[in-house]
């Protein structure tokens, strides 16, 4: 199986809670909730950081999961996580262009592994409604616990969806103070009509100062300094560690190879 090197960014301890109260959530709304999209109104709401995050905190729980750039416009997600090794992804397989296993890259974190978009493509719209990415996702769900699927901001273009029909549930993105009520609204009705149910919404980029923080700045004294002794994944100890090697990475390896 073909790899890649990632490096998350850092986050603080309120942070951290914050994305574990959204895990719990969806872990909460069923095993049924495998293909999750994550899409915002507009760009730069952080909806490529909240689904990176997601992705790393349900592998925390030994989960397998996928994590599909599907933002075939104007991806960030390679330069987020510093990936090398990324030759090619999304566009060049929905396109015809490779197979499966040439975009499926494991990386350095345990029992994670991601589909980087690929190049530009001039028709993403026609490539996501394709029957090739519909067949891909029902398969892929055979492998993984959990696929995470980053899509273009739904307020801006019908990527995501498209995505979403394909998909077991929606999570919306916004950032605190800067979207209209009827853009929320036109993207959440955007994806009901597209049959996906929402699991919810994550309120990004709110000012703590203006909000008031007494419990996090409470726990976070008391409680943050042990969690910076435990923040980063432990890979010596995963039952996942060198995931190319297990079963895990062979039997998608083998599997892929079919595709």
């Amino acid at each position: 199986m073909r790899k890649t090197t990632v490096q998350l960014e850092p986050m603080s301890y309120a942070m951290t809670e914050e994305m574990k109260t959204l895990r719990t959530n969806i872990l909460f709304c069923g095993n049924d909730k495998k293909v999750i999209t994550v899409t915002s109104c507009v760009m730069g709401e952080g909806k490529t950081k909240i689904s990176i995050q997601l992705a790393t905190s349900l592998v925390e729980l030994k989960k397998r999961v996928l994590l599909i750039d599907a933002d075939l416009r104007k991806s960030v997600m390679t330069s987020r996580l510093k990936a090398t090794g990324a030759d090619k992804g999304l566009t060049h397989f929905l396109s015809g262009q490779c197979s499966l296993a040439d975009v499926v890259l494991a990386t350095n974190i345990p029992g994670f592994h991601v589909i980087f978009s690929g190049p530009y493509a001039p028709n993403p719209t026609e490539l996501l409604a394709g029957e090739r990415f519909k067949k891909t996702l029902d398969y892929l769900k055979s492998l993984y616990d959990y696929i995470i699927i980053d899509a273009a901001p739904l307020g801006m273009v019908v990527d995501a969806a498209i995505i979403a029909e394909h998909s077991d549930g929606a999570i919306m993105v916004m950032e605190s103070g800067s979207v209209k009520y009827k853009l929320a609204q036109n993207v959440k009705e955007k994806l009901e009509g597209a049959g996906c149910p929402i699991l919810g919404a994550v309120l990004n980029k709110v000012d703590r100062k203006k909000t008031g923080n007494y419990y996090g700045k409470y726990y976070g004294k008391y409680y943050g300094k042990h969690y910076e002794a435990d923040k980063k994944i432990d890979t010596a100890n995963s039952e996942y560690s060198n995931v190319s090697e297990t079963e895990l990475g062979r039997q998608i390896k083998e599997n892929l190879k079919k595709r």
